[in-house]
């Protein structure tokens, strides 16, 4: 390990011991700090955004405002890590909560500033200190939300940003300071880090991959489910983790809702992302885009048929796709990162459950219909950390997040967030 990397963990180590000693609202203020400087220069950090992973402009200044709300619902968060004093026979019984150390961040290019925030803010406001690794091509985000932390008066080395590859993280996870995990990519690389982790006995969160399924069932109300299917899936450029992947639509609906599927679908088309009228831009990097012609070819050659071609306009430009696809075909075992989604035609509530179920990830399903017993029904049987009714995915700051089966384990966002990176420290005395 180079001494500049072993010398940033040891400062994150130093910090955290006085950082830990910080008053719960003391921490707060400084993240409300934090969150305003986020909010008052969301354009600049938008530029930073687009600039490096071609999101378009007005979505990349959208994610630096959640990130804000998200800091602000923390900032004025109940204190759910005071003491708790638990009745019993002893004189004293209480549970005690107590920041684990450096955490190690593991963090993608998709959402570079919501993923890291998303996960440090509650870490920090636990006690913890934090080290980033963000993804190669995101230096500057993780560079420029360093600075924020700075500027908002945090203490030196609460949060640092570290330039490194991915090489270098079994090393860092290795490392005496780091007592915890927090990765959010694919489930390769989550696999990874997780047998690092478990081999060092160390805590570990994985927020992974998904293939959501957005079932559309014969009570729904078509126009609003096609409007809100089309930005589920190419949102990003589709690039998202819980995008809208597998439309499964009940078959006596299927001729009323796939064309008004489509003519929404159409409307994505690519665009500069500089400009703040642009919906859809290109793909983060040109090897991301050769994957995605791989799966869609590997759909076609196992009897996929193509409702609308993936085109390919640029080196990581594509008109959207749209592929009708059966059950086994391999395809569908993997997840799609990038503008194509998957049509799959259901007889019933059941085959469109079993449908949903039968993939390897369990992350964040949404479900169309009015019929509040149809709703339960998928709502109990549905195998992910989400289910949305009649509503696309979207993270929200008061709800946990997280995922089931291969997409991870752990609870990002929401209180339950500030328990992730403590231990329970029980005290019993006569």
């Amino acid at each position: 390990m180079e001494n500049l990397i072993e010398n940033k963990l040891l400062k994150a180590d130093q910090a955290f011991q006085e950082w830990k000693k910080v008053p719960f609202e003391e921490k707060q203020k400084l993240i409300a700090q934090a969150a305003e400087i986020f909010k008052s220069k969301s354009e600049i950090f938008g530029e930073i955004i687009t600039s490096e992973m071609n999101k378009p402009i007005s979505q990349a200044i959208s994610e630096v405002e959640k990130c804000a709300l998200m800091m602000n619902y923390y900032a004025e968060a109940e204190n759910i890590l005071s003491p708790e004093k638990i009745e019993s026979e002893y004189k004293i019984s209480e549970i005690h909560y107590v920041p684990k150390g450096v955490i190690l961040g593991v963090m993608p290019w998709n959402f570079p500033f919501w993923q890291v925030l998303r996960f440090a803010t509650p870490a920090i406001l636990a006690g913890n200190t934090v080290v980033l690794k963000h993804a190669s091509i995101c230096f500057g985000s993780g560079n420029a939300i360093e600075k924020v932390f700075i500027e908002a008066g945090f203490p030196e080395d609460v949060f640092q940003n570290l330039e490194v590859g991915h090489g270098e993280v079994k090393e860092i996870l290795e490392h005496k300071t780091i007592k915890g995990v927090s990765l959010t990519g694919s489930e390769r690389a989550g696999a990874e880090v997780a047998a690092t982790a478990g081999k060092n006995i160390k805590k570990s969160l994985l927020e992974l991959g998904g293939s959501d399924a957005f079932i559309v069932l014969n009570d729904a109300d078509l126009d609003e489910a096609a409007k809100s299917g089309a930005l589920a899936r190419l949102q990003n450029c589709g690039q998202t983790c819980v995008a809208a992947k597998r439309f499964i639509i009940q078959r006596d609906i299927e001729f009323d809702f796939l064309p008004k599927f489509i003519e929404e679908y159409k409307k994505y088309v690519p665009g500069d992302p500089k400009l703040k009228e642009t919906k859809l831009g290109g793909m983060a990097r040109p090897d991301l885009a050769d994957d995605l012609e791989k799966q869609y070819q590997k759909a076609l050659d196992h009897g996929a048929e193509a409702i609308i071609p993936l085109e390919r306009i640029s080196e990581n430009e594509f008109n959207p796709g749209l592929i009708r696809v059966e059950e086994g075909n391999p395809i569908l075992q993997e997840e799609l990162f990038g503008p194509l989604g998957m049509v799959m035609i259901a007889e019933n509530d059941d085959e469109a459950l079993e449908m949903a179920n039968n993939i390897p990830f369990g992350l964040s399903n949404a479900v169309w219909t009015k019929n509040k017993e149809r709703q339960q029904f998928f709502i109990d049987n549905l195998e992910s950390g989400t289910v949305n009714i009649n509503r696309m995915t979207s993270s929200d700051p008061r709800f946990p997040f997280g995922g089931t089966k291969s997409s991870g384990y752990g609870t990002e966002l929401s209180l339950l967030a500030l328990k992730e990176f403590v231990t329970a420290k029980t005290i019993l005395g006569k």
